[in-house]
């Protein structure tokens, strides 16, 4: 059977623990090793901000750059330690959670989406770029 796009996530919001922006800013503060990934396309990246210290990673690359078989070439260096906290951002959140929840399935151990993505980060009032 295919599932819609709200299907995917509510079976991804099963399995991965979405934060709000406040809980995820106090992550960032209490472990600034955590990594923030923005996983919209790169022509969207930043339409609503950047989260500081965020890199951008599209949805469809993620899996591939989290790879650890694949080349290093192919590879996002930052994703190589499966036990670093990971905060999955977007514009709105949908295209968080489907990205949380494929590190969530490649094994990473402390992985969440910020809940409303980066719009909702913004309108918490905090810093953007």
């Amino acid at each position: 059977m295919a599932l819609t796009f709200k299907q995917m996530l509510s079976e991804a919001r099963e399995h991965v623990q979405g934060v709000t922006s406040s809980e995820a800013r106090e992550k960032l503060k209490e472990q600034p090793e955590t990594l923030v990934i923005d996983v919209q396309d790169a022509k969207d990246a930043g339409a609503c901000g950047l989260i500081p210290s965020s890199i951008n990673i599209s949805l469809g690359m993620l899996p591939i750059r989290a790879d650890l078989e694949l080349p290093e070439k192919m590879r996002e260096p930052q994703l190589a330690d499966r036990n670093r906290p990971v905060l999955v951002t977007c514009g709105a959140g949908g295209q968080a959670t489907l990205g949380a929840y494929i590190l969530k399935q490649m094994g990473f151990k402390d992985v969440a989406y910020i809940e409303g993505g980066t719009t909702a980060w913004k309108n918490e009032g905090y810093e953007v770029v």
